[in-house]
């Protein structure tokens, strides 16, 4: 959908003092170094029911072709396709898990992913990027690279006050068929960084 955000992300000096900040009341993330942003954008977090964990973490797993083990697809024997939980698979359906790239993760089961960014928390408590934002984000964080998941940040209040919200929520869900595809793995053919 046109009108949805492209941040720039700028090239870390040094990527060991790369820190990631999480405002879930912002539902916004900051990637910095030092005082230095290097990328700031629209995210959105999990829902009371199934909220963000808080604290202090770090990345410890990438992988930017991710799929979940816990939700996805069944695909019938008959070949059709139905969104499921892989614990509730019907008998004799191929499970897929829905695809989740650039998946960093800094807790187990909890991770950063290309996603739907809606304005309010809606995931299962993973931090949703836009696809113009994930790829980014992934080229910026490392294994060990720190994280921080607050319910503010202190840069809400400068770098954090006008930041574009994605409206790609707004967009219809694609079709089943495509999910299960490797269409959705299919990185951007843009640079990573401004400079």
């Amino acid at each position: 959908m046109a009108g949805n955000p492209d941040p720039p992300a700028f090239r870390p000096n040094n990527p060991v003092n790369v820190m990631v900040k999480v405002s879930l009341e912002k539902q916004q993330v900051y990637v910095m170094e030092g005082n230095r942003p290097l990328l700031v954008a629209a995210t959105c977090g999990g829902t009371p029911e199934k909220p963000t964990p808080t604290g202090n973490f770090r990345v410890f797993f990438k992988n930017a072709k991710k799929r979940s083990n816990s939700y996805g697809f069944g695909v019938l024997r008959d070949g059709n396709i139905i969104k499921c939980e892989s614990r509730n698979l019907p008998a004799g359906a191929r499970y897929v898990g829905h695809p989740m790239p650039y998946w960093v993760e800094f807790q187990p089961g909890y991770g950063f992913h290309e996603g739907y960014v809606h304005p309010v928390g809606r995931s299962h408590g993973c931090l949703r990027l836009h696809k113009n934002t994930a790829y980014k984000f992934f080229a910026l964080v490392n294994n060990g690279t720190r994280v921080n998941i607050a319910r503010t940040q202190p840069e809400d209040a400068t770098i954090g006050r006008d930041v574009p919200r994605p409206v790609d929520f707004l967009d219809p869900d694609p079709p089943n068929a495509f999910m299960i595809s490797e269409g959705p793995m299919s990185g951007p053919s843009k640079p990573v960084f401004a400079n």
